[in-house]
């Protein structure tokens, strides 16, 4: 089986849609989505998301059905640098390296940084959602590794967000999630390629085959866009870190 992980175009957050660049990205997209036999779409309820996924579906003359869990990963926490709600996973190096816990497979989720927000929550609402999607098809997780004595060649395709492909992809591979979402980048468009691996009749393993692959914008000479990666630091002439709401101050 093969599971299609489709990171929305490029977005303009304002309106929950795509930017022209992201239109052209979606377009390209769907160029590449029509020579795969896909068996069924699914899509996040978000409108980037979903503007990504018609111009597949509309190549396609095919439906997607919208899974609510499937939208960005609502996990928050509170920041420790300045007690404000942040994304989970929008963390330094430093930081989210600092506990042992965080590299738990399930357990990352209770780790003392998240306490007092939602993770453990949307964790538990995202492995139902994997658990009741996988079910459709003949698996079921038992440990580090899912049973299924029905694994077919079919192919589904999730048009979702960056966010929660990497927490899929954690629990579909038993890893945590913080490892994916910290070592790993997908630009927007980005296609992330999952296969069922069945060494042993009954039981298999997920393994990605492709992670954050831009083939279909490089053939096109389509630049990639850099919206959604963490802000870097900025030295030299322009002696300044970017800080959350937009501005800048000057780094010690």
């Amino acid at each position: 089986m093969r599971i299609l992980l489709l990171r929305h175009a490029e977005p303009d957050y304002s309106i929950d849609g795509l930017t022209p660049k992201g239109r052209k990205e979606a377009e390209l997209l769907s160029r590449r989505m029509e020579k795969y036999d896909i068996r069924d779409f699914y899509v996040s309820p978000l409108g980037r998301a979903r503007e990504t996924a018609e111009y597949t579906l509309k190549r396609m003359s095919r439906e997607a059905e919208v899974l609510s869990w499937l939208q960005e990963f609502r996990g928050w926490m509170i920041n420790p640098e300045t007690g404000k709600r942040r994304a989970c996973w929008d963390l330094k190096p430093r930081l989210w390296t600092s506990d042992p816990q965080l590299m738990d497979p399930d357990g990352w989720a209770d780790a003392p940084l998240f306490q007092g927000g939602n993770v453990r929550a949307i964790w538990n609402e995202t492995r139902q959602g994997v658990d009741e999607l996988m079910a459709r098809y003949g698996f079921r997780k038992d440990g580090p590794v899912w049973l299924g004595l029905e694994n077919t060649g079919d192919t589904i395709a999730l048009f979702c967000h960056f966010g929660i492909s990497m927490v899929i992809l954690g629990y579909l591979t038993d890893f945590s999630p913080m490892i994916w979402l910290q070592r790993c980048a997908c630009s927007p468009s980005a296609l992330t390629e999952v296969v069922t691996e069945e060494r042993i009749r009954g039981e298999v393993s997920f393994r990605v085959t492709k992670l954050g692959d831009l083939s279909h914008l490089e053939a096109a000479g389509e630049p990639r866009s850099t919206a959604g990666l963490f802000p870097e630091c900025y030295t030299g002439v322009d002696n300044t870190v970017p800080e959350e709401n937009g501005n800048r101050t000057p780094l010690p």
